[in-house]
């Protein structure tokens, strides 16, 4: 590897290079983190989709799997959160994620322990909250990225990122090369962060079904929309899709009541724990409580694409990205190939070569 590719972020994190697999829900579980670390990159293991009692486990099953560091995504609206910071904590991982919703005393806590705060924001003012309040570095997504995400395209928003704070950047939305690695060094940032790319490999224990309607998934098959739950989300267009978008208030409505149960089921957490959890989303996230409420579309419907593979039944988050792929790598052959493209790039601009023909 060149000096090049060696930059804050491994320092930082403990990682070979400087590329980050996100923590999507569902689907960063324990095999698609140890195989991202494993292939050098550093991943982070979604413990939002998880009960609290479940953290612990996946944290361990992770550590079965690798010897290299790694780090646990959650939010502070979900059933549990104070628990699974005390657990994050006891586990002494190495780095941290999570969006809106923490407070300076957690971050203190977690800085303290000597674990790394590296939040995911999609605004240049929550990026300046974020290091205003103590956080080691910052992930910002544009809006190319999957699931909840912006309108401000990484190439416009990173720039604005990097010229508002102080900390490393790392950027995310529409990356999943090693040109794209290059052009964000390029730009200031440490380094990137990739999801859809990392759900599109052999590695990831998304089932089969699912992950080849990514592969199958064209540009103009993946479209933002407010309808499953009342938050921008990227998606790919399949059935369950079409439905919220031709059905009323009412149907809405009643479907976000449903998946509330059943993500109540599931969770174990109890009716005040969600209603609590609506309210938190609802000052937090500027949302109405209606929205908040249909919130539990999302995880209940994105477990039966993610874990029971029923794509035509459930909704499939993605980044832009994914409508420009079309293979299923290994982790290690991902990282791989953007790390010698990145060299490569990087070479060829160092000697004033340009243009693809040159590389």
């Amino acid at each position: 590897m060149s000096a090049s590719l060696h930059t804050p972020l491994c320092d930082l994190l403990g990682s070979r290079y400087p590329i980050v697999q996100t923590a999507m829900g569902w689907v960063a579980r324990p095999e698609l983190v140890a195989a991202s670390c494993n292939a050098g990159a550093f991943g982070f293991l979604a413990a939002a989709s998880l009960r609290a009692e479940e953290v612990g486990p996946a944290i361990r099953r992770v550590r079965e799997l690798t010897e290299k560091p790694f780090g646990v995504n959650f939010h502070m609206f979900q059933p549990g959160a104070a628990q699974i910071v005390d657990t994050i904590i006891a586990e002494k991982v190495r780095a941290v994620s999570f969006g809106r919703g923490p407070d300076k005393a957690m971050i203190k806590r977690f800085r303290d322990a000597g674990i790394v705060c590296m939040p995911t924001v999609g605004a240049v003012k929550h990026a300046q909250k974020m290091v205003e309040m103590g956080v080691d570095a910052i992930t910002i997504q544009g809006g190319e990225g999957g699931g909840h995400t912006g309108s401000v395209p990484t190439t416009i928003l990173l720039p604005q990122v990097l010229d508002a704070v102080k900390v490393p950047v790392v950027a995310a939305g529409g990356f999943s090369d090693g040109r794209g690695l290059a052009a964000a060094l390029a730009f200031g940032a440490v380094g990137v962060a990739m999801g859809t790319r990392f759900l599109m490999t052999r590695d990831c224990p998304v089932p089969e079904p699912t992950k080849a309607r990514y592969v199958k998934a064209r540009l103009e098959d993946i479209v933002l929309t407010t309808r499953v739950d009342g938050m921008q989300h990227r998606l790919i267009r399949n059935e369950v899709l079409g439905q919220f978008e031709q059905a009323g208030p009412a149907r809405l409505l009643l479907s976000a009541l449903h998946n509330a149960w059943q993500l109540k089921r599931r969770t174990g957490a109890s009716i005040a724990e969600l209603l609590h959890a609506a309210r938190q989303m609802q000052r937090e996230g500027g949302l109405t409580f209606g929205q908040a409420l249909m919130a539990a579309n999302s995880p209940v419907l994105l477990q039966r694409s993610m874990i029971e593979g029923q794509p035509a039944e459930g909704i499939m988050a993605t980044g832009t990205v994914a409508g420009a792929i079309g293979d299923l790598p290994s982790c290690a052959e991902l990282v791989e190939r953007i790390v010698r493209e990145a060299e490569q790039r990087l070479a060829a601009l160092a000697a004033g070569r340009y243009g693809k023909q040159d590389v």
